[in-house]
């Protein structure tokens, strides 16, 4: 059609010249939409919506992960539990950091794992944590359940409360601690081999008390302050 435009530009064309290309264009049309030779079959690209990249927030803030198309409730959390959640966080798939809060004495420590890969992955239940050279049982979970599984696409982070000590107890001192991840199961992965941690410059040292407790991961650090500071277990 672009041409016959400009042909009507150009020439003085009669009555039926006239006709008779409006006949074939309109004809070429027709069978060129039939054929499939339309915008996106001439190969430009066809729309591909606004969906962001497997594992990245998307514009409002909730998270697309693998296998899915839906929204869930705030950052990065997922109900899952089917065939399609995402994989079990490792070693492989984290950097961990230590840090504390002021004022706070040392009693809590903040663990911070992100997700330094390019997919999606799940921390279920709480971290092992075992302080210093201890090899036996890691410590024992709060009650602070997640209403949600956390799981992180690339370069999000969950997070993970402790109870170190509190006032008046027996303390001892220690400057690493060992990590553990567990898979969909509960209490998995118990007899793996841990990852030793030092703790961050900012920490320094820990003093451990005889009866230490971690919370859930949780991508929400508000809601892992509100369990460590406002509900009375601290």
């Amino acid at each position: 059609m672009r041409t016959a435009r400009k042909s009507w530009k150009t020439y003085t064309l009669g009555v039926a010249a006239i006709a008779a290309l409006l006949s074939s264009a309109a004809c070429d049309s027709g069978g060129g939409a039939a054929r499939g030779k339309g915008p996106t079959a001439s190969g430009a690209p066809a729309p591909t919506g606004t969906a962001s990249p497997s594992g990245f927030p998307s514009p409002s803030g909730t998270t697309v992960r693998p296998g899915g198309n839906g929204a869930t409730a705030g950052p990065s959390q997922s109900t899952g539990g089917g065939d399609g959640a995402a994989a079990a966080c490792n070693d492989n798939d984290l950097s961990i950091d230590t840090s504390g809060w002021r004022q706070d004495s040392g009693r809590h420590l903040l663990i911070t794992a992100t997700n330094f890969t390019d997919k999606a992955c799940t921390l279920y239940h709480h971290p092992y944590v075992r302080f210093g050279t201890d090899v036996g049982d890691p410590v024992a979970p709060t009650d602070s359940k997640p209403r949600a599984i956390a799981t992180i696409g690339p370069k999000e982070k969950a997070y993970a409360g402790v109870f170190v000590f509190r006032a008046g107890q027996q303390t001892r001192t220690v400057t690493s601690f060992s990590l553990g991840y567990q898979d969909r199961v509960p209490d998995s992965n118990r007899e793996a081999a841990p990852l030793d941690i030092r703790v961050s410059e900012e920490v320094g040292t820990l003093t451990v008390g005889p009866d230490p407790r971690v919370t859930y991961w949780n991508t929400d650090l508000r809601a892992v302050e509100d369990f460590l500071f406002r509900s009375g277990n601290s």
